[in-house]
């Protein structure tokens, strides 16, 4: 077992040095475009630089081209690729499969890691990865260690695990949230934190207040510093710290802390973390730490709901507030880092007021004992308004100045602070020259040899000794090197100057940053004919001869007008296992086609479930790459792949459809010209497109009906009120989304409007596609009845797409939108990198 990389984010050069100075072992960073941080990253014509700084201090570069990308971003991607080889990148991070399989041909040298946006919960998920070139697999966020074990055992390729950070409500990939509501896609790095919004709970048409939680998708920071010495131990390769978002004392502190956490568990010793040391863990950044859900499954745990934004350290709660003073009572077991002059403090009013509204806070003047256990604040004339601070109120310091030393050190270094160990072998004697070998003990291949230019002379007072060539070669101060290891063959008594010493210290040391600075030689293909060796390859399938109707339904309430509607298949979409049985029979009684959509997150314990959908002996929609892996060479299960395997291009399409898939439903990240323009190149027939539906913006492991409408943690003591209550969330602008939950107590929440297809479907139909599904949530049986039959109206000639488009207007129960099928002007223009 290999001791696992302590990986640390750089949005840019500050956070990277950062980094490189606090101890990671590995950094990762995206460029301008194809990546999940649209905001921040590297030019392609900075990463050579980025790689050569990196590789002379002895870190890895991981370069994020963890994006979706489109058929028309193809040959830059392509492109870009070979430069990211070429540059010396030690991997690159992919959420694409067919990304993964262009990558690995244009670079064969250059490991791949899948991104957690692959969605990958499970060994089978792994396999599939791995079986299109990925070397190591980033797992969701959502599992325990304890699940992470179970995975490893079985895991042919190295795994890598979430540590510390922001985490996000929906699972990694399958968030449409933000292309739902805002037109910009969390796939394509332009997540616009829709979890982080203020949100009412509706249950049964009923609003019901839950007092100060008011984010009821915000999560809580992740943080398994606790959880070192089982993490150590795990098996995994690599432990990620989120944030490339961050400022560069997050990531010096950070990077700091779980570094020497590591170290000291992968010794076997206790950690070396003062209490100072976690407190400025938490005030550096902050939304409430925990290790959420590593330890297993919590729901009163990860989301508190308080407020969505970093908050640092809770000081105290408010006593009274006085015309010259806000008395505080503190909070217990800030000892090590008290409240003090200078501290950025906020007070928080959540429980009686919205923290939308501007909050009260500023820079604390002066702190003093104010008796019984208080402190007395005091703040500069007109920071504050007093009048809009209650008793009652939490105090939290959001800014340290004494955070912000704690990192200067690696931040502002005068001199390096991480020193890679060296070993110098020594060869002295008169009549021959000083041979000095530099080897980097961590990178035993990279050596350097300097040499005197003269043959040594004998001495006449003091000859060359061992501790003499100790003193004066580890003088490497200003270099990136410390001297740790020295053996000296010295013969006779030879005489070697001190300033000889010096110079070849000098020479060696230059030498062997260069030589680190130097990209590894690595076989890559001319990136353009590979891609279209590539695409050559993909055969349109033959254009269908009829056009094929498909419903999905999601509860046994809905069963009845779907069968009645006598589409050519129905979907069973349903929370209880058991209820499928009786509603299978009545569709195939009806001598109605029958699938069943199958979770998208299936974990380790989840074989059950799989267990139980062979049984039913019926097609399925597959929904995740692990049950795909698991299903692909059983010619007895008809699949139908769904959008959460995240098909965005013709090559993921073509290699999804190639593991067995009759036909494919693309994912909800294409606008309705890509789709169109996909059918037309890969056929149309293979293809299943959703016409009618409500977007699923979350799918979260997070249990908002355990989490708020019970005091349970699991579903083993919540009560199942999912079962009794119907559920939605209530947004700023009025509209409720319903939120459902599957089999495995994940819920799904869905866009409050339906989104349609009517502008798009004449150029749809002229595409070749000839399969489309209606997908219904909270639809009454008329309400289906009459969207099915004004789309089969539309299929027979009977009315134009501008009159399917008015009667789903009507029909639906919070109106319609185009949603992600809406088609921008500009919607090719790809950024320069």
């Amino acid at each position: 077992m290999r001791k696992p990389e302590i990986m640390s984010p750089a949005g840019y050069w500050p956070q990277l040095h950062a980094a490189i100075e606090a101890g990671a072992d590995a950094v990762y960073f995206g460029l301008t475009h194809f990546t999940a941080r649209a905001k921040v990253g590297f030019t392609l014509d900075e990463l050579p630089e980025v790689m050569k700084t990196l590789h002379r201090r002895g870190v890895k570069g991981y370069v994020t081209f963890n994006t979706l990308v489109f058929d028309h971003e193809l040959r830059a991607a392509a492109t870009a690729l070979a430069a990211i080889a070429a540059a010396g990148a030690d991997a690159i991070i992919v959420q694409d499969v067919g990304i993964a399989v262009l990558a690995r041909r244009i670079a064969p040298d250059l490991p791949i890691h899948g991104s957690t946006q692959m969605s990958i919960t499970s060994a089978e998920g792994v396999a599939l990865a791995a079986r299109y070139g990925v070397s190591r697999v980033v797992l969701a966020r959502e599992l325990s260690l304890a699940e992470v074990a179970a995975i490893r055992a079985r895991s042919p390729i190295e795994l890598e695990i979430f540590v510390h950070g922001a985490l996000c409500v929906s699972y990694s990939g399958q968030c449409f949230s933000s292309e739902a509501w805002g037109g910009r896609s969390a796939n394509r790095g332009q997540c616009a934190q829709a979890c982080r919004l203020p949100y009412d709970l509706i249950v049964d048409g009923q609003h019901q207040p839950l007092g100060a939680a008011r984010y009821l998708l915000s999560p809580g920071d992740l943080a398994a510093i606790d959880e070192m010495a089982t993490i150590a131990r795990l098996g995994v390769s690599a432990l990620k710290i989120e944030g490339r978002y961050k400022d560069a004392e997050y990531v010096a502190i950070t990077t700091n802390a779980y570094r020497r956490a590591l170290d000291a568990a992968w010794a076997g010793l206790p950690p070396d973390l003062t209490s100072a040391d976690r407190l400025h863990l938490e005030q550096v950044y902050s939304r409430g730490l925990g290790p959420h859900f590593l330890r297993g499954t919590n729901h009163q745990a990860v989301v508190e709901g308080r407020a969505p934004r970093h908050r640092g350290l809770l000081m105290g709660r408010v006593v009274q507030v006085r015309p010259d003073a806000i008395l505080i009572a503190p909070e217990p077991g800030r000892d090590a880092a008290p409240l003090k002059p200078g501290d950025g403090v906020v007070f928080d009013a959540a429980d009686w007021r919205s923290p939308e509204e501007p909050e009260e806070g500023g820079r604390i003047f002066t702190v003093t004992p104010a008796g019984n256990g208080l402190l007395a604040l005091t703040f500069a004339k007109g920071a504050i308004n007093r009048r809009r601070i209650r008793a009652g109120d939490l105090l939290w310091r959001t800014s340290d100045p004494q955070t912000e030393r704690v990192a200067r050190p690696f931040v502002q270094p005068a001199a390096p602070v991480r020193r890679q160990p060296v070993r110098v072998d020594a060869s002295a004697r008169a009549g021959a020259p000083l041979i000095l070998r530099w080897t980097l003990i961590d990178q035993p291949d990279l050596t350097v040899v300097v040499q005197s230019a003269e043959p040594l002379t004998t001495a006449q007072n003091r000859p060359l000794d061992e501790a003499t060539l100790r003193d004066q070669l580890g003088r490497l101060g200003d270099t990136a090197y410390q001297l740790t290891e020295l053996t000296a063959v010295i013969e006779g008594k030879p005489f070697v100057p001190v300033s000889l010493l010096n110079q070849l210290r000098r020479q060696a040391t230059a030498a062997l940053a260069e030589l680190q600075g130097q990209p590894p030689a690595i076989t890559i293909h001319d990136p353009t004919r590979v891609l279209d060796e590539m695409l050559a390859t993909v055969a349109p399938a033959a254009p269908p001869d009829t056009t094929h109707l498909h419903l999905l339904i999601r509860s046994p309430d809905q069963l009845a007008a779907a069968i009645a509607l006598r589409p050519d298949s129905i979907t069973l979409d349903y929370l209880d296992l058991e209820g499928l049985k009786p509603a299978l029979a009545q569709v195939r009684a009806a001598g109605i086609a029958v699938r069943i959509a199958a979770p998208r997150v299936l974990k380790p314990e989840d074989d059950r479930v799989v267990r139980f959908l062979r049984k039913l002996d019926a097609p399925l929609l597959v929904r995740s790459t692990g049950l795909l892996n698991m299903l692909r060479d059983d010619p007895a299960v008809e699949l139908t792949g769904d959008f959460s395997l995240n098909a965005a291009n013709i090559l993921t399409a073509d290699l999804l459809l190639g593991l067995g898939l009759r036909r494919l439903t693309l994912t909800h990240d294409l606008n309705a010209d890509q789709i169109a323009h996909l059918a037309e190149q890969i056929g149309g027939s293979r293809l299943e497109a959703i016409a009618y539906h409500h977007l699923p913006v979350f799918h979260t492991e997070h249990c908002v009906f355990c989490r708020f409408l019970s005091n349970g943690t699991s579903y083993k003591d919540c009560g199942r009120p999912c079962e009794r209550h119907r559920v939605a969330l209530r947004d700023a602008q009025g509209r409720a989304h319903p939120v459902i939950a599957d089999v495995g107590c994940r819920n799904t929440v869905f866009g409050a409007e339906a989104q349609e297809a009517s502008k798009y479907l004449d150029r749809w139909r002229a595409a070749g596609i000839a399969h489309y599904r209606l997908e219904f949530v909270h639809e009454s049986a008329a309400q289906i009845t009459a969207v099915t039959e004004a789309f089969r109206a539309y299929l027979n000639q009977q009315i134009d797409a501008a009159e399917l488009g008015r009667r789903w207007r009507h029909s639906a129960p919070q109106g319609v939108t185009e949603g992600s099928f809406f088609v921008p002007a500009n919607y090719q223009y790809i950024p320069l990198m």
